[in-house]
C-alpha cells in the first residue's frame, strides 16, 4: 500500500478521501487555491500544498501544478476525487511519466469513456444496448439539424466531453433546435474545452439508473448493485438512493451484467459507474448513457448498503492488489438515500447563492452520515460547484430511510448561506417520491408548485430574543439608563425589534427580563417566555416547552434555525420616498446571482426587442441568460469577463 497519497480535489470529496487515508495510516496531501487556504480539507490533511489563485484553471485544473505538488511532497499516488481532473487523461499520462500512480482506470479507458461518441460505439460493439441517435465526431449544427427528424422529437442535445448536465438540452420541436445547439456548444466549450455535440432520442418518462462497478488489473470485475438518481434538475442529481425501487431481481441482474460488460470492453480497473436510462413505462428496457471513470458523488449510498469503503477499494486496486471478493460475495442490506446540500435559492429559481458560513449544524446518529466540505467561517464563493455537503441516511427499508433522511435534514443548518435543504424536505414528502414513482422531470414538477413556507413564529421570536439578549449583555449594571427595560416609573419599557421575514414586516415586543418576559408578535400576544444564550444560539421556554434555536448575526440579517427550518430575518429599514423620485425609471437588468459575465450578445446603444438576450452570467458552472423585459435601447454597464454581485445592475433599457 502507498505511504503518501495526494488528493487532487477540494470540498467534501477531499475531506472524505482523507478520512479513509487516515484510517489506513496513509499520509495525506491536500492541495488548495487561495480561496481555500483555510478550508476543511486543508485542515484535515497531514500536508497541504498551494496550487495557485482561486480560478480553477490556475489551480485545481493545472496538471503541471498537481505533478509539482507530488514531487514536492513525495506522493506516490494521486486520488482525483470527482470533477476537476478526475476524468482528464492528461493527468493520468503526466503522473505516469512522473512515476506517480493515478488512482483510477487506465488512460485509454478514460479517453474512450470520456468521449461519449466513442463510448457509445465501444459498448454497442460489446452488446450493451444504447439509445438511438447520431453520434459521430465533428458533427456540425447543420448535420445535427438534418438528422433530428430521423431520430424523432423530443431529442436530447449532449456534449461529447464532460458530464454533470453541462451543455445538455432537451429540444421538443425543430424550431428550438438551432438556438439550443448554439448555447450548448458555448457551455460545453467553456466547461470542457470541447464543444463537440451529438443527439439522442429523449426517452419519455426517463429514469436514471446507474451501476457501481469495481475491477482489478487481473480481470476481476464485479458490480455492487444500482443506484436510482432520477430526482435531478438541469441534469444535476439532487437525491440518490440504493437500490432502485424500480427494478425487479431479473432486471437488476441483467443491468449489472451489462455494466460489467461495459467495464470489460475498455479493460477498466478501479471504481467506475455505468449510467443507464430506463423508461418508467418499460422498466425492463434500459439503454447505456455513459460511463463515469471515477468515484461518483453518490457513492455513499452504495457504501452504506454494501458495507464496503469504495475509496479503500480504489487504493487497493491502484496498488496492484486483486479484488478480495467475487460477485457472489456482494450482498446488500437495507436501503440508503442521499440528499445533496447546494448553495442555491429555491425561491429564486435555484440560482446559486454564496456568503460566509456563520454557524453550522450537522446531524448525527445511527444510520446517518454527513460528507461535508464547509465549516463555520467558510466563504462560499462563485468559483466552484455549489454543492456544500451530502446528508445520507440508511434504514432497514426505503420508507425508514426516507424518514431518517428527512429527520437528518431537519437538523442540518448552514447559517449565512441560503441552501436547498427546505426544498429537499418538501420533495421527500411528495407522494410520488414516497411511492417510488419517479422520473427525471418529477423534481421540476414539484419545484414549479413549490412556495417557501412562512417563517415560523418561533424563529421570529428567537431572532428578536437574540437582539434583546445582546442588549442586556451590553448594558452597564451601574447605569440604569442603559438597561433594555429603561429607567422609568411603573412598568418596564417594552423592547421593540422590527424585522423583515420573507418580504413581510414583523414586529416583536419583549417586556420584562430574559428570565421572565412577555412577548407580542405583530401586536398579538405570544405569551410568557424566558430565554438564555446557549452554545452559539439560544434556548426559548414558551408555555413550558423548551426549544433550542441556532442564531447567527451577519450585521444585516439574523439567521435562525428553528423547528427544522432555517430562516433569514433582515433588520427592517425605514425608507423615505421623495416626491421627485416617483418618475418612472428605465427598466434595469440585475444579476440574479454572484458570478461573472461570460457573454454580452448586444452592443451599447443597440435597439432590442422584448425577449432578446442582453447579458449572460455564469456562476458555479451554471449559465443564466438575462433577456430584455421590453423593447428599447440598451445601455450596457458591464462587459464580458466582469465579476458581478447579486442584484448588481448590468444594463438599462430606454424605451425606443
Amino acid at each position: 500500500m502507498f505511504g503518501t497519497v495526494l488528493v487532487a480535489n477540494r470540498g467534501e470529496i477531499a475531506v472524505r478521501v482523507i478520512r479513509t487515508l487516515r484510517r489506513l495510516g496513509i499520509r495525506s496531501v491536500a492541495v488548495y487555491s487561495d480561496a481555500d487556504a483555510g478550508a476543511p480539507h486543508v485542515r484535515a490533511a497531514d500536508v497541504a500544498v498551494r496550487l495557485g489563485p482561486a480560478p480553477a484553471a490556475q489551480s485545481y485544473l493545472s496538471v503541471e501544478r498537481v505533478v509539482e505538488a507530488c514531487r514536492a511532497t513525495g506522493a506516490q499516488a494521486v486520488h482525483p476525487g470527482y470533477g476537476f481532473l478526475s476524468e482528464n487523461p492528461a493527468l493520468a499520462a503526466a503522473l505516469a511519466e512522473a512515476g506517480v500512480v493515478f488512482v483510477g482506470p487506465p488512460t485509454e479507458a478514460i479517453r474512450v469513456m470520456g468521449d461519449k461518441i466513442t463510448a457509445k460505439k465501444t459498448v454497442a460493439a460489446s452488446g450493451v444496448p444504447v439509445v438511438p441517435g447520431i453520434a459521430e465526431p465533428g458533427l456540425t449544427d447543420d448535420d445535427l439539424v438534418a438528422a433530428a427528424p430521423g431520430i424523432g422529437f423530443p431529442v436530447l442535445v449532449k456534449p461529447s466531453a464532460g458530464g454533470g448536465g453541462k451543455g445538455m438540452r432537451v429540444v421538443e420541436d425543430p424550431a428550438g433546435l438551432r438556438a439550443a445547439l448554439v448555447s450548448a456548444r458555448r457551455e460545453a466549450g467553456a466547461a470542457f474545452g470541447d464543444d463537440t455535440l451529438f443527439l439522442e432520442r429523449f426517452v419519455q418518462r426517463p429514469r436514471h439508473v446507474e451501476v457501481q462497478v469495481l475491477a482489478d488489473a487481473r480481470g476481476g470485475v464485479v458490480h455492487l448493485g444500482e443506484r436510482e438518481c432520477s430526482l435531478q434538475r438541469r441534469h444535476q442529481k439532487v437525491v440518490e438512493e440504493a437500490p432502485s425501487p424500480l427494478l425487479d431481481a431479473a432486471t437488476r441482474a441483467r443491468i449489472g451484467e451489462a455494466a460489467c460488460a461495459t467495464a470489460r470492453s475498455v479493460g477498466y480497473t478501479g471504481a467506475g459507474t455505468v449510467e443507464f436510462i430506463v423508461s418508467a413505462d418499460r422498466p425492463d428496457e434500459f439503454f447505456f448513457m455513459e460511463m463515469n471513470t471515477r468515484l461518483q458523488v453518490e457513492h455513499p449510498v452504495t457504501e452504506l448498503v454494501t458495507g464496503l469503503d469504495l475509496v479503500e477499494q480504489q487504493l487497493r486496486v491502484a496498488a496492484g492488489e486483486p479484488l478480495g471478493f467475487g460477485q457472489a460475495d456482494v450482498t446488500t442490506t437495507g436501503h440508503a438515500v442521499e440528499a445533496r446540500v447546494y448553495a442555491e435559492d429555491p425561491g429564486r429559481g435555484f440560482l446559486p447563492t454564496g456568503g460566509r458560513v456563520l454557524a453550522l449544524a450537522e446531524p448525527a446518529g445511527p444510520g446517518v452520515r454527513v460528507d461535508s466540505g464547509v465549516a463555520a467561517g467558510t466563504v462560499v464563493g462563485s468559483d466552484y460547484d455549489p454543492m456544500l455537503a451530502k446528508v445520507v441516511a440508511h434504514g432497514p427499508d426505503r420508507a425508514a430511510a426516507l424518514t431518517a433522511l428527512d429527520a437528518a435534514l431537519a437538523g442540518t443548518a448552514v447559517l449565512g448561506v441560503t441552501t436547498n435543504v427546505g426544498f429537499v424536505r418538501h420533495l421527500l414528502a411528495d407522494p410520488d417520491v414516497r411511492a417510488g414513482d419517479l422520473d427525471t422531470a418529477l423534481l421540476d414538477r414539484v419545484a414549479a408548485a413549490y412556495a417557501a413556507p412562512p417563517v415560523p413564529e418561533l424563529a421570529v421570536l428567537a431572532a428578536a430574543a437574540s437582539v434583546w439578549l445582546g442588549a442586556w449583555a451590553a448594558a452597564d449594571p451601574t447605569d440604569p439608563w442603559s438597561t433594555p427595560t429603561g429607567f422609568r416609573l411603573g412598568d418596564a419599557a417594552p423592547f421593540v425589534v422590527r424585522l423583515e421575514a420573507g418580504g413581510q414586516p414583523r414586529t416583536v415586543t419583549l417586556t420584562g427580563t430574559p428570565a421572565a418576559a412577555r412577548a407580542t408578535v405583530d401586536g398579538a400576544d405570544a405569551g410568557p417566555l424566558s430565554c438564555t444564550a446557549e452554545d452559539g444560539g439560544l434556548a426559548l421556554v414558551r408555555g413550558g416547552v423548551r426549544s433550542r434555536c441556532l442564531v447567527a448575526d451577519d450585521g444585516d440579517a439574523l439567521w435562525v434555525h428553528a423547528e427544522g427550518a432555517t430562516a433569514q430575518l433582515r433588520r427592517a429599514r425605514r425608507v423615505v420616498l421623495r416626491p421627485d423620485t416617483a418618475a418612472a425609471h428605465p427598466p434595469e437588468l440585475t444579476s440574479p446571482m454572484p458570478g461573472s459575465v461570460i457573454a454580452v450578445p448586444v452592443t451599447d446603444g443597440q435597439t432590442v426587442a422584448a425577449g432578446d438576450p442582453v447579458v449572460v452570467v455564469e456562476a458555479m458552472k451554471m449559465e443564466h441568460t438575462l433577456r430584455a423585459p421590453a423593447g428599447g435601447v440598451v445601455e450596457l454597464l458591464v462587459a464580458a469577463g466582469d465579476q458581478v454581485a447579486l442584484d448588481q445592475v448590468l444594463a438599462r433599457l430606454t424605451p425606443a
